[in-house]
């Protein structure tokens, strides 16, 4: 700070260096869980938006919330969703819609992490499941090749934190806080993409660098000015 007052300069013009990447996983290195269920609602004449909707009430204590945790086994998650979709009137599935979570690795995503993991920090912070039973959120879900293509692009990433795991999930506060003392960093140092606003909110508030992923050619540009480095 005395270094920063005698050259006449204040804290907030120091420029922070970008340490490290952080990525979700479906919705931005896999193509989004959303447009799956957006099908589902399609064929089965439900109205748009329903599945979203179901998961965006009572966000906090919701199936969704409680299988991210690991509180619930599947038939549990399954019991509590499709109560949840009969009080809004619907029946639903809630194995079928397990089913619609394998998303496909969007390549030039997948591009940009690898250069990444090649000059930074890199993680993957993500929503996920894994019951006390082993089962976890590739179940009936992928092929073994599907598994094995995911499991090649884990491997890029320096951490990858899971809710199922640490037993916290986004957008909770705790669950950044988590990642950041695993990559032993502070939240200014990062970059966080993520295709939800919910998600990246609590990160910005910390000080993390934010992109929403709406476009993903859109993002890794946005990645590259960051980052300041060509990422495809």
């Amino acid at each position: 700070m005395l270094l920063l007052l005698v050259f006449g300069l204040s804290p907030s013009r120091v420029a922070v260096v970008i340490r490290a990447v952080l990525f979700d996983f479906g919705g931005v290195v896999l193509s989004s869980p959303f447009e799956a269920f957006a099908g589902y609602e399609r064929d089965n004449g439900l109205p748009e938006g329903l599945i979203r909707h179901i998961n965006s009430t009572n966000p906090d204590d919701n199936a969704w919330a409680h299988l991210e945790r690991s509180d619930v086994t599947l038939d549990g998650f399954a019991a509590m969703f499709e109560a949840e979709a009969g009080l809004l009137g619907h029946e639903v599935s809630g194995r079928v819609i397990l089913g619609l979570l394998s998303g496909d690795p969007r390549p030039r995503m997948v591009e940009a992490v690898r250069r990444c993991s090649e000059q930074m920090i890199t993680a993957c912070l993500t929503n996920n499941f894994m019951t006390k039973s082993g089962e976890g959120s590739g179940i009936a879900s992928r092929t073994p090749e599907r598994e094995d293509e995911v499991a090649k692009i884990m491997t890029l990433f320096d951490e990858v934190i899971e809710s199922s795991r640490i037993g916290i999930r986004k957008p909770e506060l705790g669950f950044y806080e988590r990642a950041l003392e695993i990559l032993e960093i502070e939240a200014n140092e990062a970059v966080f993409l993520d295709d939800l606003g919910i998600n990246l909110k609590p990160a910005k508030a910390m000080g993390m660098t934010t992109i929403k992923v709406v476009d993903p050619d859109e993002a890794i540009r946005e990645l590259e000015q960051v980052v300041g480095f060509a990422l495809g």
